[in-house]
C-alpha cells in the first residue's frame, strides 16, 4: 500500500527484453536506503518488486522484472535510458499518511492534453479511459504516475488538476510534455462503493 506522496524522481538506466521478462533498472536515491531484493517499490505509480540491487550508496541500480501484461499497462513501455520516474516506498505501520489509498495496480493510461504554466502553479489536463472516468469526481483524488492528485476539475472524456511548484518540483512531471501517457489509478474507496451498491440491487 502507498500514499501517492511521491519521494522522489529516478532515472531509467536500462530496459532489456528477455524471453521471460523485461528487465527495467533504475538509478535510485533516497528510495534505495534500506531497500532489499523483494522489496516493493512503486515506480509510476505501479507497484514493482526489487529483484536486484546493485552499485554504491551514491549510485545505487534497482533492477525490477516487470510482465508483458504490466508493460502493455502502463507507460513504463515509454521510458527510455534516461527518463525520469517517480519513486515511492510502501507506507510503514506508524508513518505518516498525507495522501490516499494507493495499491499499486494501474487501472488506465491516460494522455496529457493540457500542461503548461499558470502564474506560479501549472494546469495539467489529461484524457482517461471509460474505465477511469466512471470513478473521477469533483475534489475527489487520483493518482498520476503514482502522484497523490486532487481533480480540480471533470468533463468528458478527461479531467483538470493544479500543480504546485514544489509537485513539480519533486515528481518527473517536470520532463512531461502534451501527448505523454501517464499512469493512472482511481480512488479505491469508490471502487468498493460501487461494488457495495451494485450488490444491494
Amino acid at each position: 500500500m502507498f500514499t501517492g506522496i511521491v519521494e522522489e524522481s529516478g532515472t531509467v538506466e536500462r530496459i532489456r527484453h528477455t524471453p521471460k521478462s523485461i528487465e527495467l533498472t533504475v538509478r535510485v536515491g533516497s528510495t534505495g536506503r534500506g531497500l532489499n531484493p523483494g522489496d516493493s517499490l512503486a515506480v509510476n505509480g505501479c507497484c514493482l518488486t526489487a529483484v536486484k540491487i546493485m552499485g554504491s550508496p551514491k549510485r545505487r541500480l534497482v533492477r525490477f522484472d516487470l510482465l508483458q501484461e504490466t508493460w502493455k499497462r502502463t507507460n513504463l513501455q515509454f521510458v527510455q535510458p534516461g527518463s525520469l520516474v517517480n519513486l515511492e516506498r510502501p507506507v510503514r505501520t506508524g508513518g505518516e499518511f498525507g495522501g490516499h489509498f494507493v495499491t499499486g495496480h494501474i487501472d488506465g493510461i491516460g494522455r496529457i492534453t493540457r500542461w503548461e504554466r499558470s502564474g506560479m502553479d501549472h494546469v495539467l489536463d489529461i484524457s482517461a479511459p471509460a474505465e477511469v472516468m466512471r470513478y473521477v469526481v469533483f475534489k475527489g483524488s487520483i493518482a498520476v504516475d503514482g502522484i497523490s492528485l486532487t481533480v480540480a476539475g471533470v468533463k468528458k472524456g478527461g479531467f483538470r488538476i493544479w500543480i504546485i511548484p514544489h509537485t513539480y518540483e519533486v515528481t518527473a512531471l517536470r520532463q512531461r510534455k502534451v501527448g505523454d501517457a501517464v499512469n493512472l489509478e482511481a480512488d479505491l474507496l469508490g471502487k468498493y462503493v460501487e461494488k457495495f451498491l451494485s450488490r444491494r440491487r
